[in-house]
Formats: C-alpha cells, sequence, structure tokens
C-alpha cells in the first residue's frame, strides 16, 4: 500500500514515499516538473536497476541499491533507494524491505526538535544522514555472513562435508550478489561531492562527511573481499575431504569387486550346462568346490 508523508522545517522538507503509486508519480511531476524518464526509474522497481546519480538543472536524481539479508531463507536481497533533491527538498522513495528509512521519519515526526537538527542542514548533508543510518545497519548483514562461514568451518571438519556442499555455495552466492550490489556506491559517492552544485553549502566541511560514507563502502567491500577469499579456501578444502571419502569408497567396492569376481567365475562354469565338467558327479563336490572358493578367496 501506497504512503505519502511529507516534515518540512525553514530549511528544507523532506517527503517520504514508501511503495509508491502511479498517483504519487504524477504529483511529483506536477509538483516538482521532474523529468519523465526519472520518474519512470524510481518507479521501476519490479525491473533490474543499478545504482547511478543524474545531475539536472534544478535537482538531481539518484538510485541507490542495498543488500538486505533474510535470516529465514539465508539470501541476500536487493532493495532500492530513490532520490530527488532539489534545493529545499529531498524526496525519497523505497518499499517495504527499507524499514530503516521508515523508522527514521517516524522518530523525525514525533521530536520536535531532532526533526529542526535534522531538517536545518543542506540537503546533502540530510541526505548524509540517512545513508550513514543505512549503511551502518548493513553491519550486522556482514557479521552474519561472518557466523555462517565459522559455522561451515566447524561443520566441515566434524564429517559432514556432503552437508556443507549447498551451505558453502549459498554464502558464496550472498557474498558475490551484496558485492555487485554495493559495486556503485563507491563512485556515486565521489559524483557527488564533486559536483559544483547549489546542495553544497560548506563543500569542504561536506567532503568530509561524505569521505566517511566512501570509508564504510571500503570497509564493507574489503570485508566482502576477505569473506570471498574465505569461502573459496574452505570450498576446496570441502571439495579435497569429499575427493579422500569418495576414493575410500571406491577403494572398498574395488576390493570386493576383486574378491567376488573369481569366485563368480567359478559359480559361473561350475553352472554350465556342458558334460563332463571336472570335479562335477564325484562324490562330494560341493563341498571340494566350495572348498576351492574359499581358497580362491583368502589367496586374492
Amino acid at each position: 500500500m501506497s504512503e505519502r508523508n511529507t516534515l518540512s522545517s525553514k530549511r528544507i522538507s523532506w517527503i517520504n514515499i514508501v511503495n509508491a503509486s502511479k498517483k504519487d508519480i504524477d504529483y511529483l511531476k506536477k509538483k516538482f516538473k521532474f523529468f519523465d524518464i526519472d520518474l519512470q526509474d524510481s518507479f521501476a522497481h519490479k525491473r533490474a536497476q543499478r545504482p547511478k546519480i543524474i545531475f539536472r538543472p534544478s535537482y538531481f536524481f539518484m538510485v541507490l541499491i542495498f543488500p538486505v539479508y533474510n535470516k529465514r531463507t539465508k539470501t541476500i536481497t536487493p532493495t532500492e533507494v530513490d532520490f530527488f533533491v532539489t534545493k529545499d527538498h529531498v524526496i525519497t522513495l523505497h518499499y517495504d524491505q527499507t524499514h530503516l528509512l521508515k523508522k527514521f521519519f517516524e522518530e523525525l515526526q514525533a521530536d520536535a526538535q531532532k526533526r529542526q537538527n535534522y531538517l536545518s542542514e543542506t540537503p546533502a548533508m540530510f541526505i548524509y544522514e540517512i545513508l550513514h543510518k543505512i549503511y551502518i545497519s548493513k553491519y550486522p548483514l556482514i557479521d552474519d555472513i561472518s557466523l555462517n562461514i565459522n559455522t561451515i568451518e566447524k561443520s566441515i571438519f566434524a564429517g559432514t562435508e556432503r552437508e556443507m556442499i549447498k551451505e558453502i555455495l549459498q554464502v558464496k552466492r550472498n557474498i558475490v550478489y551484496a558485492k555487485k550490489i554495493m559495486l556503485g556506491h563507491k563512485s556515486i559517492l565521489q559524483d557527488m561531492i564533486n559536483h559544483k552544485s547549489v546542495y553544497w553549502k560548506d563543500k569542504e566541511s561536506t567532503r568530509l562527511f561524505y569521505d566517511n560514507l566512501i570509508s564504510h563502502v571500503k570497509d564493507m567491500w574489503a570485508v566482502l573481499d576477505n569473506y570471498l577469499e574465505t569461502i573459496n579456501a574452505l570450498e576446496d578444502t570441502n571439495n579435497t575431504l569429499v575427493s579422500f571419502r569418495i576414493n575410500d569408497i571406491m577403494r572398498t567396492l574395488t576390493i570386493f569387486s576383486v574378491i567376488v569376481f573369481p569366485l563368480t567365475l567359478m559359480a559361473a562354469l561350475f553352472g554350465m550346462n556342458a558334460t563332463h565338467i571336472p570335479l562335477v558327479g564325484v562324490n562330494n563336490d560341493f563341498w571340494i568346490i566350495v572348498g576351492i572358493m574359499v581358497v580362491a578367496t583368502v589367496a586374492m
């Protein structure tokens, strides 16, 4: 269900739209004269998006994708947050997965002093506050991946190599997917602080804050890189242990095959309907043949 709420101060206004409908898009077009192509992109959550920032004469439009971890299914899915920023408005569009933004809006709505503190800054600084909260909220996702890797490592050496194959591939997929989602963040943040615009009140001061955001992105990327190397090493170890286990099984089966082969051959020969088969028909012929089989088995 669509929700559109507004918070205002003397400096800027924040319009937060959850699950945007066509009515919300038409409202933005009529009130702010945003370009159709940007509005279509902000309404394109059902198709694949990519992080980007586009500067227009009277506003800029930014799309950022963030990873969301589902503890029940142990999978990572992308969630999109779109920003339209003018000199006195910040408009955010997102969907049900981004609960943090909705909670932040409700906090400012309930606390007049906090609302005044946040909305008295420039649009760039308010976006920094939003992005900083989102990036901080992603560290538990990194921690969950770390815990999954630790669990896999213990399980591998506990004799459950075959069961760990699926777990390893799932964690590996999550790491690669998280890296893919975070790929464009650093360049977009750098484009923001390098762009000459009315959105920056004190560019040098703002740059320091955005450098902090870039540091968060670099840290997460470095940790994910390290986790990818670790899970690749664990995958190699697990594959080696599985191969050893398979080799042991094949060796046992080979031993049984070698032992049983002469018995099978003798049973086939003495079971033929040919006449004048040696030993057949003499006294105690059955026990003689069995004795030969036992000797052959011991010999093998």
